[in-house]
């Protein structure tokens, strides 16, 4: 009889930290990490100020941990000796900070530890922040996640990271939230078409962003004017709320879009509806003029199957490379970006299906890097 004791599956418990959990790319990260580990059967938690996404947090399987770590000020770090507590009345293997000032808070909250008691401590770089020593925070992870090849360059060129510091686990989609060749109902198609019935059967041209100065507003109402100038008529929609922060440059990009483009640009406001429109648009713009860490609008559209233009820079050029290549023009060159839309126009490119930067592979790689971190010495 085979006495042989069987392996039993590393359990994890891991704690992701960041601001909190209202929407936003950061926040959908966190959450997706969490489903998987629990569906694997680990633990896990997530530490934030809360915010609307808690009850889909809990209903997926992790519990969650109020603590105020959203606010920069300096009262914020009286959370410290607060976190500190709780890890040590909750041993958790790895603490994930997600976020410049929660990562702050759990370096100090570790650095009062017990070495033998104190968690491994992970970072992930969403971002190219400002170079400094607060945003440094987020290279001192014992293991650095980048979301792309631009960022893991960021990381070495700015903060001197040993390549090996750094985990490079791309950003990924789920093929069923965005599935290929998807089309809307016929109650949305209705309901769109009676909203915009001046789009039936004209070419549709989408930006999506909310209305701040980075995201290549002006460059895209001016494409769309010259494009009806010329005789392609044309129609772009600007999809996105307005930042209130940012009020003067919404009326500003409206002012613009009416003197040169008139009714042939239309602001939608902010829709929950993106997918929709991406399914009905002829091409998806991302026109950022500050290189983007991942470009989630670019893949949203790809996995679809419609084209997308995008500026050769960060994330979006990775994406687009690797996907779609033909779509990629010199950032702020007009010229270019005019004639690759008058070109997918009159070749209606037929794109494949995708494989590429799908949610699997992100979580499958996180899960595994976890696993090899919790493979070290404890006694940092």
């Amino acid at each position: 009889m085979d006495t042989r004791q069987v392996a039993q599956p590393q359990r994890l418990r891991i704690a992701q930290i960041l601001p909190a959990l209202e929407s936003g790319g950061v926040e959908r990260g966190t959450l997706e990490v969490a489903r998987e580990l629990a569906m694997q059967g680990h633990r896990s938690y997530v530490i934030s100020a809360g915010g609307r996404l808690v009850e889909q947090l809990q209903q997926d399987g992790s519990m969650h941990v109020t603590m105020p770590v959203k606010n920069k000020s300096p009262l914020t770090f009286l959370t410290v000796p607060k976190l500190r507590h709780w890890l040590l009345e909750n041993p958790v293997d790895i603490l994930h900070a997600r976020s410049r000032l929660p990562a702050w808070i759990a370096w100090f909250a570790l650095r009062g530890m017990p070495a033998d008691k104190r968690p491994h401590f992970v970072t992930t770089c969403h971002g190219a922040h400002s170079v400094n020593r607060y945003s440094a925070i987020m290279s001192r992870g014992e293991r650095v996640i980048a979301v792309s090849e631009f960022i893991r360059g960021y990381l070495i060129d700015n903060y001197g990271l040993n390549e090996k510091a750094i985990a490079l686990i791309p950003r990924g989609l789920d093929s069923k939230e965005f599935p290929f060749g998807y089309r809307p109902t016929d109650d949305w198609m209705d309901a769109w078409q009676n909203t915009y019935p001046q789009l039936k059967d004209v070419p549709v041209l989408t930006l999506a962003g909310r209305l701040t100065r980075l995201k290549g507003h002006e460059a895209f109402i001016r494409l769309i004017a010259t494009l009806n100038n010329s005789g392609n008529k044309v129609y772009g929609l600007i999809v996105g709320g307005e930042d209130p922060k940012r009020l003067a440059y919404a009326r500003e990009t409206r002012e613009l879009a009416a003197s040169l483009a008139g009714e042939n640009i239309i602001f939608t406001g902010m829709r929950a509806d993106i997918r929709d429109i991406y399914a009905v648009s002829d091409i998806v713009y991302s026109l950022s003029s500050k290189p983007e860490s991942f470009g989630r609008t670019v893949l949203e559209a790809i996995k679809l199957g419609r084209p997308v233009i995008g500026y050769d820079h960060g994330g979006v050029s990775e994406i687009l490379r690797a996907t779609f290549p033909q779509g990629l023009v010199a950032p702020q060159d007009a010229d270019c970006l005019l004639k690759n839309t008058r070109e997918i126009l009159r070749e209606k490119p037929v794109l494949e299906p995708t494989t590429q930067f799908d949610l699997h592979d992100t979580l499958e790689k996180t899960v595994r890097l976890y696993k090899e971190i919790c493979s070290y010495p404890n006694d940092r």
